[in-house]
């Protein structure tokens, strides 16, 4: 088993250098090699994506990655910024599902933006699609329109194939959990999503065993903030997921805590915490690296077919939350603080 650790920049390489320890430590022989992204790989040669870390990530069976970005890389050609080392992943593998868990931790109930009876027991899993609708379709750009006039144009596209399988990943997800899909979309007005929703409605023929609703994205928004735990599993399309995957995240106490998959039909994955490069601590050993060790546990159980490990990484977490160790953007009176190794060495510890 071969995995592709690409740091990228910030706290990438930190929080990245504790969850190879924790995969290390599990004992399975699995092989890691390490190269640049992002803007790290721009300094080093000039491209966010070089050719050598896409022949890297080929010859592996899943990406470790961390976090990209940073001011400095502000006023490059947008072609050359950090984050198209990312975007330039997802479609090279062809990435199509997003994976977000959202789940509260006891522990970690209070630190909630919403009232901790709310959310309390929060088990929810976000899967947006990840590499078609407005954000790929074409023809998009600014143009002067008949009346003279400058106009911006985007095109929300979603073909049959794309929805058929993004709705089968939702379906059998639901299998291992509580059985209830929900698909949000706009299909009031929007003709794309409409159609999204008749396809998603023929895929659960073949899934009787699934409760499957629907909801408008507004609503489903709303829902969110007033009634989390009526969710179990929400699949949406790329910029519906995009928002509401983000708003989900608020409700765990810190996105220093959330991690997430984003995988092809063949099941291979790129693995990153939800959470961006956060320059203004890299360097300084505050940041939290639970998010990037529950992403190497989705690595494991998604890619690497190692669910009996994977679940001792989720429990090592949970076991650190409950004897009270925290990093600075979870911690609270009478914990115990800790920096970014030193959580590391609790986990490790603890499994």
């Amino acid at each position: 088993m071969k995995i592709a650790v690409l740091p990228g920049d910030g706290i990438g390489p930190e929080i990245t250098a504790q969850a190879v320890r924790v995969i290390n430590a599990l004992g399975l022989g699995i092989e890691m090699s390490q190269a640049p992204v992002g803007g790290a790989a721009y300094d080093q040669a000039g491209d966010p994506l070089p050719a050598a870390t896409i022949e890297l990530c080929e010859r592996s069976d899943a990406i470790l990655f961390g976090s990209v970005g940073g001011p400095q890389y502000d006023t490059l050609p947008r072609p050359m910024r950090p984050e198209q080392g990312l975007l330039r992943l997802r479609k090279h593998f062809d990435l199509y599902a997003n994976l977000r868990p959202a789940i509260v931790y006891p522990e970690l109930a209070h630190a909630s933006s919403l009232k901790s009876e709310i959310v309390a027991g929060l088990d929810l899993l976000i899967i947006r699609e990840l590499t078609s609708d407005i954000y790929f379709g074409q023809p998009r750009g600014v143009r002067i329109n008949e009346s003279g006039e400058r106009e911006g144009f985007d095109t929300m596209r979603y073909t049959e194939s794309e929805i058929r399988r993004i709705a089968i990943t939702a379906f059998q997800a639901a299998r291992g959990r509580s059985r209830k899909v929900c698909s949000v979309d706009k299909a009031n007005v929007l003709e794309t999503t409409q159609f999204w929703r008749d396809v998603v409605t023929d895929v659960h023929k073949d899934f009787a065993d699934i409760e499957l609703s629907h909801m408008y994205v507004d609503n489903a928004a709303m829902q969110l903030v007033r009634n989390p735990r009526q969710f179990d599993v929400i699949v949406t399309g790329n910029m519906f997921g995009d928002i509401l995957s983000d708003e989900a995240s608020m409700l765990t106490g810190s996105i220093g805590m959330l991690p997430s998959a984003s995988i092809n039909a063949k099941g291979f994955g790129l693995y990153e915490p939800i959470h961006g490069s956060a320059p203004d601590i890299a360097g300084k050993r505050i940041a939290n690296p639970l998010a990037t060790i529950l992403s190497a546990a989705m690595l494991l159980r998604h890619s690497l077919g190692q669910e009996a490990p994977a679940r001792r990484v989720e429990a090592a977490v949970r076991k650190v939350l409950a004897h009270g160790f925290r990093t600075a953007d979870i911690t609270e009176p009478g914990c115990k603080q800790v920096d970014t190794v030193a959580m590391g060495d609790a986990v490790l510890a603890a499994l």
